[in-house]
C-alpha cells in the first residue's frame, strides 16, 4: 500500500473511508438524479456529465447502511473502475461528505490480517490506514464492485463513457 499517495477521503456515517486520487476524475455537488425503472436498490439512477451518462451508486446501500437524505454536504465522486472490457467504466458514488484530498498518516496504511479479511468483506476494503489518528477504509473500488451485475451499473448503452 502507497502511504506517500495521495487519497480522496469521504464520510459514510461516521467513518472515514478514502479512494486513490489517481481513480476519481471529479467531485461534484449533489445534483439531479434520473432515475431509471427495475434497477437494484444501490442505483440511483443516471446523471448527465457533458454528454456523458454516468450511473450513480449510493455506497451508503452498498456498504450496507441505511438510506439518508441528501445534505448540502453530499457530493458524487465521479470514479474510473477498470473492467475486463476495453474501457475503463465510469460511475458516480454518492458520499454523505468529501472531506479532502490528502495523504495517510506515515506508515499507518496496513493490509488487513487475516482475522479482518475472515470478519469482514475483504473485496470492499484494501487496507485500513489513519489520518490525523482516525481510522480510514481504503475502498477496493475494482473488488467493491466486482460482484456487482453489469445491469447494477450500465443503465445506459453509454455508461462506460
Amino acid at each position: 500500500m502507497q502511504t506517500g499517495a495521495d487519497f480522496v477521503t469521504f464520510s459514510l456515517e461516521d467513518s472515514l473511508y478514502a479512494v486513490t486520487v489517481h481513480r476519481v476524475q471529479e467531485i461534484l455537488d449533489m445534483r439531479a438524479i434520473a432515475r431509471m425503472p427495475g434497477t437494484p436498490p444501490h442505483l440511483l439512477g443516471v446523471i448527465d456529465l457533458r454528454g456523458a451518462t454516468v450511473p450513480v451508486v449510493d455506497m451508503r446501500v452498498l456498504l450496507g447502511l441505511p438510506p439518508r437524505q441528501d445534505t448540502p454536504q453530499t457530493r458524487i465522486l465521479v470514479v474510473h473502475l477498470e473492467t475486463d472490457e476495453a474501457t475503463d467504466a465510469v460511475i458516480g458514488l454518492r458520499t454523505d461528505r468529501v472531506i479532502d484530498v490528502a495523504c495517510l498518516d506515515e506508515d499507518s496504511a496496513q493490509p488487513l490480517s487475516e482475522g479482518q479479511r475472515r470478519a469482514w468483506d475483504a473485496a470492499s476494503i484494501q487496507a485500513i490506514g489513519r489520518r490525523n489518528g482516525q481510522v480510514v477504509g481504503i475502498i477496493d473500488l475494482d473488488g467493491l464492485f466486482r460482484d456487482v451485475p453489469r445491469s447494477g451499473l450500465a443503465v445506459l448503452p453509454d455508461a462506460a463513457a
